[in-house]
C-alpha cells in the first residue's frame, strides 16, 4: 500500500493531534467531533473541515508542498464563544510543529487566522482556524 497523499497525511496528523487532547474533547462535547461534512441531527459543538489545498513547493530537488486548510467550528445560535474557545484551543495544539506525518515530514506549520461569523439564515455562530503548512516527501 502507498503512503497517502501530503494533503492526508497532514489531515491525519492534525487528526491525531486534536484527538489526543482532553481539553478540545471537553469543548467538542465530550469527544472530538471533526467531519467531512455537517452530521445530520448532530448538536453543535463540532468541527467541519472546510477548503484545503495543496501546491507544490519544491527546492533544491526537494519534493515539497504547500498546504492551506480551513476547519471550522461550528456552535449554537447566540455562542460564539463556544466555538472560538474550540478553535483557539486547536491553535494553542499546533505551536509545536513536532506532528508526526506518515511519508514525509513536517517543516513548518502556523495557524494564519482564526475568523468568528454568524450565519445569516440559521444564527449559527461558526469560528474557523486556518492553517498553513510546508511538507517534505520522504
Amino acid at each position: 500500500m502507498s503512503d497517502p497523499s501530503p494533503l492526508l497525511a497532514l489531515r491525519a496528523g492534525l487528526i491525531a493531534r486534536f484527538s489526543a487532547d482532553a481539553g478540545l474533547a471537553a469543548l467538542l462535547g465530550g469527544h472530538v467531533r471533526l467531519y467531512d461534512e455537517p452530521p445530520r441531527g448532530a448538536p453543535p459543538v463540532y468541527a467541519l473541515w472546510e477548503d484545503a489545498a495543496i501546491e507544490d513547493d519544491a527546492v533544491d530537488g526537494a519534493e515539497r508542498h504547500r498546504h492551506s486548510h480551513a476547519i471550522a467550528v461550528i456552535a449554537q445560535a447566540g455562542s460564539v464563544r463556544t466555538a472560538l474557545d474550540a478553535a483557539a484551543r486547536m491553535a494553542a495544539l499546533l505551536r509545536d510543529t513536532g506532528l508526526p506525518l506518515a511519508g514525509c515530514r513536517l517543516v513548518t506549520l502556523r495557524v494564519r487566522a482564526v475568523r468568528a461569523r454568524r450565519d445569516a439564515r440559521t444564527g449559527e455562530a461558526r469560528a474557523s482556524l486556518t492553517v498553513e503548512a510546508v511538507t517534505e516527501i520522504l
